[in-house]
């Protein structure tokens, strides 16, 4: 799931030899691209993260999702089906790191929702942007929209982005980990904006 590949382009000039894959072609040419400007030489490939493994073969040290990627699966049997590709990506004694919201279980899910996000200024044209939620059980819809102002007398113009998510808890996600066979997972917090889920494979 490396979309435009922020992990991965950081990743690579630390000397690391990176494979990166993610189910959109635009957001894998874009990644290819910003490789390609900085010199960094990572094998992209568009697959779909359920089929990883089928996809990259094993061997791996570590397997990356970040950024609450893994949600965007449709629900609990999905995931496990890309956890497994995930261990069996891996090298024994390889890791898995999975970065993700912290979905509560008491969370507020009543819909529709709005979540503001402020202005944000390129020159002399302001964004304003916000987000809305519409859930559906564990399930949720989300737009975000910017609204550019370009000057007076200018319409204002929208640009919308859609996608959906699965609210899966951290204590469910670590159980699907064991479940697939990992062992000493582990639930990382204050390392970044979102909590880490690792795990390792066995070296039996």
């Amino acid at each position: 799931s490396c979309g435009i590949g922020t992990q991965a382009l950081g990743l690579a000039p630390f000397g690391h030899n990176v494979t990166a894959s993610d189910l959109s072609v635009a957001a894998v040419e874009r990644a290819r691209s910003e490789a390609v400007t900085r010199g960094l030489n990572i094998t992209f490939k568009v697959a779909d993260m359920r089929k990883c493994f089928e996809t990259h073969g094993s061997g791996f040290d570590v397997v990356l999702s970040a950024d609450n990627s893994l949600p965007h699966l449709p629900g609990e049997e999905d995931i496990r089906v890309a956890l497994q590709g995930f261990h069996d990506c891996l090298k024994k004694d390889g890791v898995a790191f999975v970065n993700l919201r912290d979905y509560l279980e008491d969370e507020d899910r009543s819909s529709p929702q709005m979540w503001p996000y402020g202005f944000r200024y390129n020159g002399s044209e302001r964004y304003f942007v916000f987000q809305t939620r519409d859930w559906s059980n564990n399930s949720y819809e989300v737009a975000m929209y910017f609204v550019r102002e370009v000057g007076e007398g200018v319409p204002a113009c929208i640009t919308a982005g859609l996608s959906r998510y699965y609210a899966i808890t951290i204590d469910n996600l670590m159980s699907l980990f064991k479940d697939v066979g990992f062992t000493d997972v582990q639930r990382l917090d204050g390392i970044l904006h979102q909590p880490i889920v690792v795990g390792r494979r066995s070296t039996l």
